[in-house]
């Protein structure tokens, strides 16, 4: 029989758990466990809300995409929201702005949405849209007035890959989860400087420099008031980016000539930006330890 599978389960859960009770929003109406629903009810055949035993001959949700070919199995790949109403800060939130955001990010290609195929929707509860990702499709019925349809690619359901990300990121957007300062990017990318700068040195004094920086911490391992947060630190190390950019597209056979190369884009300036005037000091009496020895 077709079933909910696990990862889908999980981003129900999360939007239940923040959507339908917390002490620091204002409720005009929650979202409640009967409106969010995975597989279709016993009538229901064809679509992403069945599995395996349940699609039709021909079913868009199998046979239009490869991704969906390889992914079928009994697990249902969809799922529905249905209205809800809270106020943050001020700032009412409803399950037409929901759905508008998250058809926002997928226009964008964002990393985390990749795995949606669909959204059925309405932007303001007279006309039913459709954004999607292959462009096949443009309508849905009139129940999508009052919730909005996910379809996924059953290849990510079945892989199990979480599908939290956007929902959590929404939730962090409207002020009822707190979230990192800083995007799943700009982590991957000062992760890909650490480990560039480790090769470069296998000291990595700046490395870690990196490290204590990222959790605001100083050389002696106290965190300072006023010690500059990741955010601050990924404008300040715009220089390194840049030029590790230049690099990556050369094939340097030695590490002496990836040191060179480095240092051909690290004026004394560029380095003296990048780096925090809380650091300035320590980085001044380190170097002159170094010069002294």
């Amino acid at each position: 029989m077709t079933r909910a599978p696990a990862n889908l389960m999980a981003v129900r859960s999360l939007l239940l758990d923040h959507l339908n009770v917390d002490k620091n929003t204002v409720r005009d109406a929650d979202l409640e466990p009967a409106e969010v629903g995975i597989v279709g009810d016993p009538a229901h055949r064809g679509g992403y809300h069945c599995g395996s035993d349940r699609v039709v001959t021909n079913d868009y949700s199998v046979v239009e995409s490869p991704r969906d070919r390889a992914g079928l199995t009994l697990d249902a790949a969809a799922l529905d929201v249905g209205q809800f109403r809270v106020t943050v800060r001020g700032q009412a939130h409803d399950l037409r702005s929901f759905s508008t955001w998250c058809v926002g990010q997928c226009a964008a290609n964002a990393a985390d949405t990749r795995d949606i195929r669909e959204i059925i929707y309405s932007p303001d509860g007279r006309v039913v849209r459709r954004w999607d990702r292959l462009g096949k499709r443009s309508s849905g019925d009139n129940s999508h007035l009052w919730h909005t349809h996910f379809s996924f690619f059953r290849d990510a359901v079945k892989a199990g890959r979480d599908q939290r990300p956007l929902f959590r990121r929404y939730l962090t957007t409207i002020g009822l989860l707190e979230g990192p300062d800083m995007t799943q990017e700009e982590h991957n990318w000062l992760a890909t400087i650490h480990r560039n700068l480790t090769v470069l040195d296998g000291r990595n004094p700046i490395g870690q420099i990196y490290t204590r920086m990222s959790v605001g911490e100083d050389q002696t391992g106290i965190k300072p008031p006023n010690y500059p947060t990741l955010k601050t630190v990924t404008t300040q190390l715009a220089a390194l980016q840049a030029a590790l950019t230049t690099l990556a597209g050369r094939d340097f056979t030695d590490e002496p000539a990836i040191v060179q190369g480095v240092l051909a884009g690290l004026t004394p300036e560029k380095i003296a930006e990048a780096i925090p005037p809380e650091l300035a000091e320590q980085v001044a009496e380190e170097l002159a330890r170094r010069l002294a020895a």
